[in-house]
């Protein structure tokens, strides 16, 4: 199927917005829209700020705040101390656009000369890239979201994401150079868990997991596909429970060796 992204170029009034996810006190989203096309995106609810694409499909449209840098740099010089910030909770800041305008990489060495701390969440490989910066941050934690190890759940759900596949090459490659690294299961859907375990577990530091809690979106993808208990909340509860069961267990028996 053919894909066509309409990119464009906005201003933007600030950078650092305080931010409601635990662990950080402000939130980066150096794009407005996701080129990934997400099925089950929460985020859709990001095309009303935008003046020229509040009724396109979602992942149809990237908006680039190109004077994001400017902005950011005046104000982590008005900060009278460092903080954490995550990147970034209503885009993804490694999708395509960013292998062109580098947004989140500026944003990452701002970041390290100002002394904050950083956690990423991502479904791209392109933040390989940016891993001798990454290296040089004391506190960093660098997330992929994989919530699937079914390749052809990704193609229908997430269209224009990258392969399951590279997102678990980069992210070994990610721990191995000793970055803290996590997975995010969410949300939880049509998979085969202990495989999917088994392919996260060796190239991680911690595991999240979140239910489906937009499962409206796409109740008809899901019953056009065989996939109805998946929808269920016993699907997310057994699945849930098994995957962090064993990473407990994994931890613990880790910890019994060292």
């Amino acid at each position: 199927m053919e894909f066509s992204l309409d990119i464009t170029e906005i201003t933007v009034k600030s950078a650092l917005v305080r931010s409601k996810i635990p662990g950080a006190e402000y939130v980066i989203n150096p794009y407005l829209g996701c080129a990934h096309g997400c099925r089950y995106c929460y985020a859709v609810f990001m095309r009303r700020y935008s003046r020229q694409h509040a009724s396109s499909p979602w992942g149809s449209f990237v908006e680039v705040k190109v004077n994001l840098l400017d902005i950011l740099t005046a104000e982590l010089r008005r900060k009278k101390q460092p903080g954490r910030v995550f990147l970034a909770s209503v885009c993804d800041p490694y999708q395509l656009v960013e292998a062109r305008y580098r947004l989140t990489r500026g944003c990452l060495e701002l970041l390290r000369e100002h002394g904050w701390r950083i956690n990423i969440l991502t479904r791209s490989p392109l933040v390989t890239r940016d891993l001798e910066i990454l290296k040089e941050i004391p506190e960093v934690s660098v997330g992929f979201s994989i919530p699937t190890d079914n390749d052809r759940v990704r193609q229908i759900l997430e269209p224009q994401a990258p392969p399951i596949t590279a997102r678990l090459q980069a992210l070994a490659r990610l721990h191995d150079a000793g970055l803290h690294t996590w997975v995010f299961v969410a949300p939880m859907l049509p998979m085969r868990p202990e495989r999917l375990f088994d392919a996260i577990a060796p190239h991680i530091d911690h595991l999240m997991v979140d239910s489906l809690n937009y499962r409206q979106q796409v109740q008809a993808i899901f019953r056009q596909h065989g996939w109805d208990r998946a929808l269920t909340d016993e699907y997310a509860r057994k699945t849930g429970v098994y995957l962090l069961n064993r990473w407990e267990n994994r931890r613990s028996a880790t910890a019994l060796r060292s």
